[in-house]
């Protein structure tokens, strides 16, 4: 393990020393689950800032912990980058032509340049082209352009979907996620509207909070409709119609539907939806470093989309358990004017959210700024760690003077101190202020794996997506059965609904787009309890299976069935009106069939509907029911995480009193070293002086020597035995100083040899998971239905069918 490898930490860089102006051998390790009581970083422009964030990432990444980073200056997507193996070809798309030139060289010429210097950087720092590799390995890479195809490009309709449950049930929260969508989608049309006067504001509040109470969701074009014709009768007490009037509400709706109208705005209605756990997980639970970039967008859209993020992590980091332990980071560059000290915009509330409540999801909120005035002060009290590079103004030193004792948490600030150190600091330089640590530490910034490269241009992000369908963030879950999709029935003779016996029961699945062919299936709904008294497990849970009619002597056949990844909510009773209907075979319209059908489907599941659970070999964990093989493998390696900071804390604990002991023994030693050098400096003068004297008196031509000067020359003499005493006491003093230093170092050896000791390098992506089976008990299948289904189909461009549900 390399010195810097550590368990559960960030190396950041070494130590700098202010006087000498040069850095140590020191190496600065940051604990990753001190990042949950959020950090930021504040320095000028040069300072090194983006450098010491993109470090930080990395090693986030290293530690395999997901990132979502949000980019308005275009710099952050540097993290993808990485060369192992720093060629020159490998930097060539990235140099900036206009550099070359002013330097005198050809672009490939400034590649080369630039891959030896990155080369020699990273030797300097004790890196090589293996841990940009594992870099790369460790976790999924991705950069998304929300309104932009130039990277993966983000749906925000989604946005307006139901909140969480955890959010419904909070009401404070749920009041605050009704009101920061309002006030964002308002911000989209350049309305800065008061929640409590606008009547805009109060209407759109309404209207999402009536959705949502009854767990629908609301998107643009459904919001167009309800602000004409409301579902709501009232605004508090008064007649929605007198609160806002029909033709003012008209004139409102314009403006929402203008949105939609806009050329381009069909951007923000494609790609991958808006979903927190997809952006730091893949589909496999590996995780991710996605970075967001909004440089592209104007004001008031960065505003809407950061909101709607903001929200979306919220509502994602409730629905976690609790933790110590770093699970996911937030980070935004340049958080200017989204937390602002006076004003409210829409963003304000949720970033006041996440640094108050986040600690104990373990989401790390990390803000990067110029300018600490362009930061809330409360906001700034509820960081625990300080990163502080060169600042521009005085205001900005008083700005962060005031922060910095805000949250000190009580313990003693040195103000003089603190400002003496953040006026010595130079580029790559800072001062690291944690309320963990006992004393700041200044340092130098190490060098980064990813190649600091500016900016990104659209052009230059579009090379980093990969071709379409394969870009990280795609996958997306749906209601369709992955097994067939085409059943054997055709669309010859499709007409209106047949004649069904009425005691046949009928559901039609949701449509989705027009020119919808409606085909019959089987449908079968059931509730299957599985028990394991070895797991604790008594599981119950709803089944919907989706099965084709075949030809033959047996029109259905079980084996042949799909699970539906559709609640029974979603599937409406009855026949559909409009469009065509394939025609059903014979079978289906025989009431007996059914219950010949419902009995082979019971006769089915309890043969086929075992419970299958992952079980993880080396951590002993089994999958909850119904949870995912991604989702496990997300959980498996926050446990893993969990666990070995527990045990990296336990070893700290053990190891704490014979430090603090040791090094109380090496301060005494020190001063007991500088008393013996004080009093042997003391003893040579004085023997100086008294020699001194005499000598002199000779020189003046003296000839007798008085009792005195002879007096002062035996003192000199006898001094000079005592120096010869005083100067073995301060050699005596030095030795067992330094035997002090090497117990200290010895013991932290020992220390850091245990800690290597310990599993960390577990990758739940790598854990071969083995898988449990639980049938279900006697009597654990009730079937509650056996009916027919109609399922809406559509033709292609090419003349093929393909399903139209989900």
């Amino acid at each position: 393990m390399t010195d810097y490898e550590k368990l559960g930490a960030f190396y950041l860089g070494r130590t700098f020393d202010l006087a000498k102006g040069q850095r140590t051998d020191d190496l600065v390790l940051y604990d990753a689950k001190d990042l949950t009581t959020h950090a930021v970083i504040i320095g000028m422009t040069g300072s090194g800032k983006t450098g010491l964030g993109i470090g930080l990432l990395e090693e986030a990444a290293m530690d395999k912990v997901p990132v979502i980073a949000i980019d308005p200056k275009g710099d952050l997507g540097n993290i993808l980058l990485t060369f192992p193996d720093l060629r020159p070809a490998d930097f060539a798309p990235w140099v900036n032509a206009q550099e070359a030139e002013a330097k005198g060289l050809t672009p490939a010429q400034y590649a080369a340049q630039q891959a030896e210097t990155w080369g020699k950087g990273l030797a300097e720092w004790d890196q090589t082209g293996e841990r940009i590799r594992r870099l790369r390995e460790t976790a999924d890479f991705a950069i998304y352009t929300p309104g932009s195809s130039a990277g993966a490009p983000i749906s925000v309709l989604r946005a307006f979907a139901v909140p969480p449950q955890a959010i419904r049930d909070d009401r404070d929260l749920f009041r605050e996620r009704v009101q920061t969508t309002a006030t964002s989608i308002l911000a989209l049309l350049g309305i800065e509207a008061d929640p409590l006067t606008s009547r805009e504001h109060i209407l759109v509040s309404n209207l999402l909070q009536k959705a949502w109470t009854d767990g629908k969701d609301l998107d643009l074009p459904g919001l167009i409709q309800q602000i004409q014709q409301p579902p709501i009768t009232k605004i508090g007490v008064m007649d929605v119609d007198s609160v806002f009037p029909p033709k003012d509400r008209f004139a409102f709706a314009m403006q929402v539907n203008n949105i939609l109208a806009a050329p381009g705005f069909e951007a923000w209605t494609e790609g991958v939806p808006l979903d927190a756990s997809r952006l730091l997980y893949t589909e496999t639970g590996k995780p991710r470093v996605s970075v967001v970039s909004i440089a592209h967008l104007g004001d008031a859209e960065r505003m809407f989309f950061v909101t709607m993020l903001l929200e979306e992590v919220i509502g994602w980091m409730r629905q976690q358990p609790g933790t110590g332990t770093l699970r996911a980071i937030l980070y935004m560059d340049e958080i200017a004017g989204y937390l602002p000290p006076v004003a409210n915009p829409a963003s304000k509330a949720p970033f006041l959210t996440l640094l108050k409540q986040a600690r104990a999801f373990g989401l790390g909120v990390v803000l990067a700024t110029q300018n600490p005035v362009d930061l809330d002060y409360k906001a700034l009290a509820n960081a625990g760690t300080w990163f502080l590079g060169r600042l521009q103004t005085e205001r900005d030193k008083a700005r962060v003077m005031e922060g910095l004792e805000g949250a000190s948490a009580g313990k003693a600030f040195d103000r003089a101190r603190m400002e003496q150190l953040i006026a010595s600091l130079g580029k790559r330089v800072f001062l690291l202020h944690s309320v963990h640590e006992n004393a700041p530490v200044t340092f130098q910034t190490r060098w980064t794996m990813s190649y600091l490269a500016g900016p990104l241009t659209r052009e230059q992000i579009r090379r980093l997506v990969p071709p379409a369908g394969t870009a990280a963030g795609s996958d997306r879950a749906t209601g369709v059965p992955a097994a067939r999709s085409t059943p054997p029935v055709t669309d010859g003779g499709a007409s209106g609904p047949p004649s069904v016996p009425p005691g046949i029961p009928q559901y039609h699945l949701p449509a989705a787009g027009d020119a919808i062919t409606w085909r019959p299936y089987v449908l079968g709904v059931a509730d299957v309890t599985c028990t394991n008294a070895k797991f604790g497990i008594d599981q119950t849970e709803r089944v919907i299976h989706l099965c084709p009619f075949a030809e033959g002597p047996v029109p259905v056949d079980w084996t042949e069935a799909d699970l539906l990844g559709l609640e029974l909510s979603a599937i409406a009773q009855g026949v559909p009106e409009g469009s065509a209907f394939a025609p059903a075979p014979p079978a289906a319209l025989r009431e007996k069939s059914y219950a010949d059908w419902q009995k082979s489907y019971e006769k089915w599941l309890k043969a086929n509907q075992a419970l299958a659970l992952f079980r993880s070999p080396t951590y002993k964990l089994l999958s909850n029911p119904g949870e995912s093989e991604r989702d496990f493998r997300i959980r498996l390696q926050q446990a893993a995480r969990e666990q070995r900071d527990a045990q990296v804390q336990k070893l700290k604990d053990r190891y704490a009193p014979k430090l603090a002991t040791l090094q109380d023994r090496l301060q005494r030693a020190q001063a007991s070293r500088q008393l013996e050098e004080s009093q042997a400096t003391a003893s040579k003068v004085n023997a100086a002086i008294s020699v001194g004297s005499a000598i002199l008196g000779a020189f003046l031509g003296r000839k007798a020597v008085s009792a005195s000067e002879l007096s002062r020359v035996g003192t000199a003499v006898r001094g000079a035995g005592r120096m010869q005493k005083e100067s073995a006491d301060v050699t005596r003093a030095a030795q067992n100083e330094e035997a002090l230093r090497q117990q200290l170092a010895d013991l932290d050896r020992q220390f850091q040899d245990e800690v290597a000791a310990l599993e960390g390098g577990f990758d739940a992506q790598a854990e071969a998971l083995e898988t449990v089976q639980v049938k279900p008990k006697a009597g654990g299948i009730q079937v509650h239905t056996v009916g027919l289904a109609w399922a809406p189909f559509r033709r292609t461009a090419s003349g093929a069918n393909e399903p139209a549900w989900g």
